[in-house]
């Protein structure tokens, strides 16, 4: 972002804040124009100087009093920023309102001969540098909206506390205490509120297997009844939670975290064990409810779902024809299928017409994928970042995205 950007997102962010004027204002200022103008243009430049320094430099968050913990524009507007070369990324990737907030590499480390959890290592995007940053402080992070403020869970889960993190300077500001353990966050889409779901034991397990294929052991989903307890929602700014007790969806060991529907006023949970991306919606007191028209079709395990505009739904790979991918965009409220649109993963959406998508090396035969930018109506793909390389499911899993609006 250059100055003259990074000055005018600051103004209006500024400029949204302020009450609305006096009636008469325009007039006193018009009428005054003439008097002052030699001494506006000095007070403009001292003005000027003021806002960038305080959009650079003012803490990332609040310590409470209501104010929303996501201010927009901080990264600025820049349509699409791509480092094709980079895999995984060192440097911001972005496509219209989606950003790269983050990624993490999974390592399985074992804990006995038999029994194993995954342990996830960060890479957080620093708003100021516009680079991705080392941070191995966290178990599982949540990126809010803006992406200056990211949630996090200490190492041991479940956790007791929420960390808020201040993504530019690397600081925690304030720790939100919880009424149950933790292992998992999502944000609501405003930014304003947490879902935190709650575990007896760490949902990462894994256990020996067999691979049927080369007759290896390695480590694999760990089966037995899941440890899922509930959820508790939680204010951002006030720091005050209410919790909810949710059995279990199924009797399968493993993650099945709440996320925040479209609007902000049911939940959903991913169905662990489904091969359809099967959900299950609850109200915020941990009741079952029918799901909304809009989200009733779509898959849990596909992560776009609906545009911005709420009229199209992303779903899940239709077809690979020579190794090139292509996967489904449907209408919410019928679940008949618009299009499709290239993309073995739809991931984010860019706007109403473009997505984030993994996409595969149609040279390779092993899954290989990379970040890539899907436009519907046309085969064409914006390369975003560099390829994954193949890994054979043992040890450290390759790099996996977070993405977050700007």
């Amino acid at each position: 972002m250059n100055v003259e950007e990074l000055v005018r997102d600051a103004l209006r962010e500024q400029a949204a804040q302020q009450p609305p004027a006096a009636p008469g204002f325009a007039d006193r200022v018009l009428g005054a124009r003439r008097r002052r103008r030699t001494r506006r243009l000095v007070s403009v430049a001292v003005a000027t100087a003021a806002v960038v320094a305080v959009g650079v430099g003012v803490p990332l968050l609040d310590s409470g009093g209501g104010k929303d913990v996501r201010p927009s524009g901080v990264l600025g507007s820049r349509d699409v920023t791509a480092h094709p070369d980079q895999g995984p990324p060192r440097e911001l990737i972005a496509a219209g309102r989606s950003v790269l907030a983050a990624y993490y590499t999974l390592k399985v480390v074992p804990r006995n001969a038999d029994v194993a959890a995954g342990e996830r290592t960060y890479w957080l995007l620093n708003p100021r540098t516009g680079r991705y940053e080392k941070d191995d402080r966290w178990s599982f992070v949540a990126v809010a909206p803006g992406l200056r403020t990211a949630a996090v869970l200490e190492r041991d889960l479940p956790a007791p506390r929420i960390g808020l993190l201040d993504l530019a300077t690397g600081k925690v500001e304030r720790w939100i205490p919880v009424s149950h353990g933790v292992a998992g966050l999502a944000f609501s889409r405003d930014g304003r509120r947490l879902v935190a779901t709650a575990y007896t034991e760490n949902p990462d397990g894994f256990a020996k297997a067999m691979d049927a294929r080369t007759g290896r052991y390695g480590w694999g989903p760990r089966f037995g009844s899941t440890s899922r307890t509930g959820f508790e929602v939680v204010d951002v700014a006030s720091g005050r939670g209410s919790w909810a007790a949710v059995p279990p969806g199924r009797e399968f060991l493993g993650r099945e975290d709440f996320s925040f529907s479209r609007t902000g006023d049911l939940l959903y949970a991913q169905v662990v064990g489904s091969r359809d991306g099967m959900q299950q919606f609850y109200d915020l007191t941990g009741r079952k409810v029918a799901p909304p028209a809009n989200e009733r079709r779509l898959r849990s395990d596909v992560s776009a779902r609906l545009s911005p505009d709420g009229r199209l739904a992303a779903w899940g790979l239709v077809a690979e024809p020579h190794h090139t991918s292509y996967s489904s965009i449907l209408d919410p409220l019928t679940g008949k299928e618009i299009t499709r649109v290239r993309g073995s993963h739809l991931l984010a959406w860019a706007d109403d017409k473009r997505l984030i998508a993994w996409e595969r090396d149609p040279d390779m035969e092993r899954y290989r994928p990379r970040l890539v930018l899907v436009t519907i109506g046309s085969t064409e793909v914006v390369p975003l970042s560099g390829f994954q390389e193949p890994n054979d499911g043992y040890g450290t899993r390759d790099w996996q995205p977070v993405f977050a609006d700007r």
